[in-house]
């Protein structure tokens, strides 16, 4: 039995991320190669050689050098470490999937991706994990899921929490964690909404407090902002009397891990997907999302919908992707 997958990522760390935790969850260590499309003109090709049936890595830039594992693997295994050791490729997101299909037809195994792959033919994939809010057409080897993957384990969080305890000693009361996101094409994120939000928040948590001064502890409240939190929006975050606060902006320490273990409330502004994701998998918070997103029956707000009707949203049950996880496993025979 092939003991690894190998996984073709187009360098973007939320499609990479995906990919690792879907190998993990198919329990399976994997090898990363990194791909890229010639040009925009050879993306395009990809779509209608698919359609025609024909499969070739000549569109990608660094094919077939990178295509096999590193000698050091081969060392450590004794053996010829080739293609067809490979148990199944998986990708993750548009400059993958063509690439993910073409090398499993040449290794001779399945292909799994992660993301709908639209413009493909979707049935010659062997396994697509697509999401739900990209409302997937039912076939047999189509999966949706109701969230992003995410690459994380038990380990991860213990190591998270450890980190921010070094930093900051919560008390006894319940926390209430905010993450910060930023804006994009289906939301914004001004400095007058974020005061209104903190201020609702900060009324229910600590109703006493007066202007910004806390007079009554009924919860701790914490804080983080996020590389694509705008400079005018931390400021606001700044003038707020949070019990525990990182900015972006003056500090990188990653505290999600320990908020989604030990926050009792969780609060995520609606287009952070990758966030909301991790906080409706893991950890015990109760998890509710800040609506900045533009009107309009867009993917943000359907995957904030999908999730509410769940229970995952404004409740604290979790996802748990077990059951689509056995069936990827069988699709792609490992």
């Amino acid at each position: 039995m092939a003991r690894k997958v190998l996984i073709l990522t187009d360098g973007k760390a939320g499609h990479e991320n995906q990919s690792k935790a879907f190998a993990r969850a198919l329990g399976y260590e994997f090898d990363l190669v990194e791909i890229h499309f010639k040009s925009a003109f050879h993306k395009a090709l990809s779509y209608l050689f698919d359609r025609f049936g024909i499969h070739t890595l000549s569109l990608f830039a660094n094919w077939p050098r990178q295509a096999r594992p590193s000698q050091e693997n081969e060392e450590r295994e004794g053996r010829a470490c080739r293609g067809h050791d490979y148990a199944a490729v998986l990708g993750t997101g548009s400059g993958t999937f063509y690439a993910a299909k073409s090398l499993a037809r040449k290794l001779g195994v399945k292909c799994g991706v992660v993301l709908y792959p639209r413009g493909y033919r979707i049935a010659s994939f062997d396994c697509v994990l697509a999401p739900a809010f990209d409302r997937p057409a039912p076939a047999p080897n189509v999966i949706p899921i109701p969230v992003n993957l995410v690459a994380s384990d038990a380990a991860f969080y213990a190591a998270g929490t450890e980190a921010f305890r070094a930093r900051y000693t919560p008390s006894a009361k319940p926390a209430v964690a905010l993450i910060v996101g930023g804006p994009n094409k289906c939301s914004t994120l001004s400095a007058d909404w974020m005061r209104s939000q903190l201020n609702q928040i900060f009324s229910t948590y600590k109703p006493q407090t007066t202007n910004h001064k806390p007079q009554a502890t009924n919860h701790e409240i914490w804080v983080t902002t996020s590389r694509r939190t705008p400079p005018e929006v931390e400021a606001v975050v700044d003038s707020f009397p949070f019990d525990y606060k990182l900015l972006y902006s003056k500090d990188h320490f990653n505290p999600i891990p320990a908020f989604v273990q030990l926050a009792s409330t969780l609060y995520v502004t609606a287009e952070s997907t990758g966030m909301i994701s991790e906080s409706c998998t893991f950890g015990t918070a109760e998890v509710r999302v800040l609506d900045n997103l533009k009107p309009g029956p867009h993917k943000f707000r359907r995957f904030v919908e999908d999730l509410a009707s769940g229970g995952y949203v404004n409740g604290a049950r979790k996802v748990d992707l077990s059951e689509q996880f056995s069936r990827a496993r069988k699709l792609l025979e490992i």
